[in-house]
């Protein structure tokens, strides 16, 4: 089922680019604008096969972990809808998942309609918000999921978007904090030490359009994952991560991605 009616979106600002409609571009997505296509233009044609796997990631870690009797999911920088989501992969597997979504761009709650279409057993919800306030993010989520049992913490190409001036270690370790034993973190992560020029050019083009990053090495993903005990094969590149299905085509790739358990 779905809880709730989308509230009546804010007012989109069509001048600026945001990073969920860049993403939305480089996956070959319509609900972009002029100004978020001229970002995608000038990044290098690796920035797409990185939003590619980036998405793959997600396909295969949310499929896994539902395999895994995991059935509560909070997903912070959702982004714009593209089939199949969150929530159609892992209630293919468990039908009665519950998923909560969450971002900060007004054109992703227009979409929430299709991000609130459950399986009859199960429940999704949105909630556009800001993962700098991981506090506000919570209170909305415990109105639908049970943190008394393990839930799977989705954060997708979503911390590159926080330098480090923004706190992002203490916004997921609070996010973390909340979280029961038997949760999962999982992420992915641009990656500042593995094609560094490249890493540089995708830097700069944002950044002419007002929007900051934080690309990060490998040691400074890890990170994130103090304290969890890693999923083999563990903080690798994202087509490099994968599990019980067949493994991808060996691919170069810019992005970290890992699974993590809490204990």
């Amino acid at each position: 089922m779905s809880t709730g009616t989308p509230p009546t979106p804010p007012r989109i600002d069509t001048s600026r680019a945001h990073p969920a409609r860049v993403y939305d571009w480089l996956l070959g997505g319509k609900d972009n604008y002029p100004v978020d296509e001229a970002v995608g233009e000038k990044l290098p044609p690796q920035a797409r096969d990185a939003a590619r796997q980036n998405r793959r990631f997600m396909h295969r870690a949310a499929a896994w972990l539902a395999g895994q009797g995991v059935d509560q999911f909070l997903d912070i920088g959702t982004g714009i809808p593209t089939e199949p989501n969150l929530h159609q992969i892992v209630q293919g597997v468990v039908p009665a998942a519950k998923v909560v979504y969450t971002d900060n761009d007004p054109i992703v709650l227009r979409h929430a309609e299709a991000l609130l279409i459950s399986s009859p057993e199960g429940t999704t919800d949105y909630i556009q918000a800001d993962v700098r306030d991981p506090g506000g993010i919570l209170r909305h989520a415990r109105g639908v999921l049970d943190f008394e049992r393990p839930i799977a913490l989705s954060l997708i190409a979503l911390l590159h978007f926080l330098p480090d001036d923004q706190d992002p270690l203490g916004i997921v370790g609070e996010l973390r904090a909340a979280l029961p034993p038997g949760s999962y973190l999982v992420l992915s992560h641009a990656a500042s030490d593995l094609h560094s020029e490249l890493a540089e050019q995708v830097t700069a083009e944002y950044a002419r359009a007002g929007i900051r990053l934080g690309f990060r090495t490998r040691a400074e993903v890890a990170r994130f994952f103090d304290g969890l005990e890693l999923v083999d094969p563990g903080l690798v590149t994202a087509p490099e991560w994968f599990r019980t299905t067949p493994p991808p085509p060996p691919e170069d790739s810019g992005i970290y991605a890992g699974v993590a358990r809490l204990s």
